[in-house]
């Protein structure tokens, strides 16, 4: 079963904050878009192999 998740983005002045409200922790910013969802991705990867 794959799991899924919602991300949350906002646009500040510094570029994009992303977030994931069920997985305290999963928070990550990026100059762009597209490296804030990638750095998101990343974290929450790691978050959910760690509480494994």
């Amino acid at each position: 079963m794959k799991e899924q998740w919602i991300a949350v983005f906002q646009q500040v002045p510094e570029g994009y904050i992303g977030f994931v409200e069920e997985l305290p922790g999963a928070n990550t910013q990026g100059v762009t878009l597209e490296k804030a969802r990638a750095s998101l991705q990343e974290a929450v990867q790691l978050i959910v192999e760690s509480n494994r």
